[in-house]
């Protein structure tokens, strides 16, 4: 069987495990003509589903190149998925490895790191005496946005967003974002692709209600985020150019750990540094205030801290610790409230996004560390368009970065500016 065949079946398998658990297949502009065929058959079984990805990677045998090892990757996390819903428990970081393409055991964050995050932090935010958790909560209750201002915020947001988007990539005609507030998930927000370059993002009011937490989930979400990813599949898709396989987008995938890490560099990209004065600005045009230099600072401090929701997977779902333990572990080092910190546990122990965490950890760790390591003089907003254009696994992306090759990452649009 060839690329394309195997591709084609792909799909297909993709398709038929998503009838097993909803919410699976996250997005999909494939035919309608091929996803109403899936639903017409019979409720499949996981176990010949799990024996249909291992056939399809023994059929791409000794093909080489990026589609073959996308392919082989995403076929290999789909076949731990389907065996796991047949009863097959593997060890969680095996688990881990083979849904994220990861080359290591995932292992818990150095806390050493965390506490030198907690220093700057301590630095940043001084008050004489008062714990570092009081600080910040301090902290975060200045920059909350008026619950009457949160809608025109994030349209704000969206629309300077969308503008600088605009200036280094083409959007399908008459793409939008819709945006739905909503509360009681187990997530912060969440982009619905509706195809022909129109989305629904959904934002969860319990988690984000600070001016820096709403301008990076619309740069994740929206612009120039998930949207604009699954924008420019749309525009490839209409130009007959998209590959089957990237068509699916499935949850506990290699794909997936690509595709957040490119989404949590959306304001690292796009305004890039400076951002934090960029969202002052935007904000404060619909009444929001918020010093925009100090919350860069702060985020950057806190990227060290980012692990330490993995490191609570792992407690729950590698160690067999209870919830009182990750729970204490979260609250410590995030220096959150334990209405936040329950939020993060919900998420860790729902069904489908158990693992989920990894792709936002892992991905983030990855995707920066290839954005950085860029030619001396490249923007930043084009070696990051290379993420939503090009067929990227993490193995791709860590030989990329060992051989040090830069690909082309030439973009002759200046996109700096005022919002």
């Amino acid at each position: 069987m060839d690329l394309p065949a195997v591709a084609q079946q792909y799909v297909l398998l993709g398709l038929r495990a998503g009838r097993l658990r909803d919410g699976l297949v996250e997005s999909y502009l494939g035919p309608d003509a091929l996803r109403r065929r899936v639903e017409a058959e019979p409720r499949p079984d996981p176990a010949a589903l799990a024996r249909d990805a291992a056939r399809l990677s023994c059929e791409i045998g000794g093909s080489t190149g990026p589609r073959a090892d996308f392919l082989t990757a995403q076929l290999t996390a789909l076949r731990c998925v389907l065996r796991r819903m047949d009863g097959v428990r593997p060890d969680f970081r095996t688990e881990l490895r083979a849904c994220f393409d990861l080359e290591h055991d995932v292992e818990p964050g150095e806390q050493d790191h965390y506490r030198a995050a907690h220093a700057e932090l301590e630095r940043l935010l001084p008050a004489a005496g008062a714990p570092l958790a009081a600080r910040m909560a301090v902290y975060r209750k200045r920059e909350e946005i008026p619950p009457a201002l949160i809608a025109p915020a994030a349209q704000a947001l969206s629309s300077a967003l969308r503008g600088l988007t605009r200036r280094i990539t083409e959007l399908p005609d008459g793409e939008a974002v819709y945006y739905e507030f909503v509360t009681g998930r187990p997530w912060s927000g969440f982009a619905h692709h509706l195809g022909h370059g129109r989305s629904r993002v959904v934002v969860n009011l319990d988690a984000v209600g600070r001016g820096t937490q709403l301008a990076q989930l619309v740069a994740h979400e929206a612009y120039p985020g998930h949207h604009t990813e699954r924008c420019r599949l749309d525009l490839a898709r209409t130009e007959g150019l998209l590959p089957p396989e990237r068509a699916i987008h499935l949850v506990d995938t290699p794909q997936c750990l690509v595709s957040e890490g490119l989404a949590d560099l959306g304001l690292r990209a796009l305004p890039g540094p400076g951002w934090g004065r960029w969202v002052e600005s935007v904000l404060a045009q619909v009444g929001v205030r918020m010093d925009g230099e100090l919350a860069e600072r702060v985020e950057r401090a806190m990227d060290a801290l980012r692990p330490v929701r993995q490191d609570a997977a792992l407690l729950l779902h590698r160690d067999g610790s209870g919830q009182d333990e990750a729970l204490a572990h979260l609250r410590r080092w995030l220096l959150v409230g334990e209405g936040r910190a329950r939020r993060t546990l919900r998420f860790l122990q729902h069904p489908l996004w158990r693992r989920y965490t990894t792709a936002y950890v892992e991905g983030y760790r990855l995707t920066s560390a290839w954005l950085d390591a860029r030619p001396l003089g490249s923007p930043a907003a084009a070696r990051f368009l290379r993420l939503t254009d090009e067929q990227w696994t993490p193995s791709g992306l860590r030989r990329e970065l060992t051989v040090g090759r830069s690909g082309t990452d030439e973009l002759a649009v200046n996109v700096a500016g005022d919002p």
